[in-house]
């Protein structure tokens, strides 16, 4: 996978490197991931997408093979404003080498929980993203204020992530396969959409203390401060400004307990469109092909 990737570790704060791979040229193009994986997610796109742009794939941090720093008070060290952050400072290193600039802004696919980071980045450096793609989720703040039984029962990890610690780490690393296969294997597609290799690297990631505590610490903050956030915005009228494309799986949650379209205009002031796909919540590993079409043709 990536073979045609250059691997990088950029540095973006003193005790946090945000690891990753870029490869390609043209107009640039940022993609993040979600939990509880990594930039492999993108393996089945990234070399399809590289024909046409520069492409750059980072662990979030806390994920994979970036750093995973204490979470400080209150969690605000794994706020999506401090990982949206990392991205602009790492973007702020890789833009300049492409001959497409253009002030350092890009473009932007993001699943699950990157694309929670992507919102924030919309919101926070309006200037640099020109478009954005948000795969199968809404708003952190109008999921968890309209939750009910329906999505507490589907997204139960959303519940038992945030208790105090040690508790979902010890459980988690305990026996890393059985959440593998009953989480990740529980959706709609079971673990067919996942290569051996991909999945080698969720769980051995999830055997990780460390790892699963940041994975935790970042859940942690959406329930807290990343609420509080996006309570903000929406008093102060801070938005999306940027065209905003959002797909979902017709097989998932958000297809079942939310208007994907409708909750994304209540927090963006520029176009929103968007559908479900033949999909479960993996969408990047179930239909790439329906993503790379979709960046060919709304990255323009």
């Amino acid at each position: 996978m990536f073979d045609n990737f250059t691997t990088f570790n950029i540095p973006v704060e003193p005790d946090i490197t945000i690891h990753g791979v870029h490869g390609g040229s043209g107009p640039v193009v940022l993609l993040l991931h979600g939990f509880p994986q990594t930039h492999h997610i993108w393996h089945r796109i990234a070399d399809d997408l590289a024909q046409r742009y520069f492409v750059v794939a980072m662990d979030l941090r806390g994920y994979g093979r970036s750093s995973k720093p204490d979470g400080g008070d209150g969690h605000v060290r794994y706020g999506k404003k401090a990982m949206a952050r990392d991205a602009v400072r790492v973007m702020d290193e890789l833009c300049p080498r492409t001959n497409n600039n253009d002030n350092k802004s890009f473009y932007i696919c993001a699943h699950d929980r990157g694309a929670r980071v992507a919102h924030r980045l919309c919101v926070d450096y309006p200037a640099r993203v020109k478009k954005a793609i948000f795969l199968d989720i809404c708003p952190t703040l109008a999921m968890y204020t309209q939750t009910d039984f329906v999505f507490a029962k589907a997204y139960f990890h959303w519940f038992f992530l945030v208790q105090d610690a040690p508790f979902p780490e010890d459980t988690i690393t305990a026996n890393p396969q059985a959440w593998v296969q009953g989480f990740m294997g529980g959706r709609h597609a079971g673990l067919e959409p996942f290569t051996a290799a991909c999945l080698a690297e969720y769980e051995n990631n999830l055997k990780d203390f460390q790892t699963v505590h940041a994975m935790c610490e970042d859940y942690r903050a959406s329930s807290t401060v990343d609420m509080e956030e996006a309570a903000r915005d929406i008093e102060q009228g801070r938005h999306i400004q940027c065209p905003l494309q959002v797909f979902w799986g017709a097989h998932g949650v958000i297809e079942k307990c939310f208007d994907a379209v409708a909750e994304w205009k209540k927090v963006s002031i520029s176009t929103v469109e968007g559908r479900a796909l033949d999909s479960g919540h993996y969408i990047p590993e179930e239909r790439p092909e329906n993503i790379v079409a979709s960046v060919f043709e709304f990255f323009v």
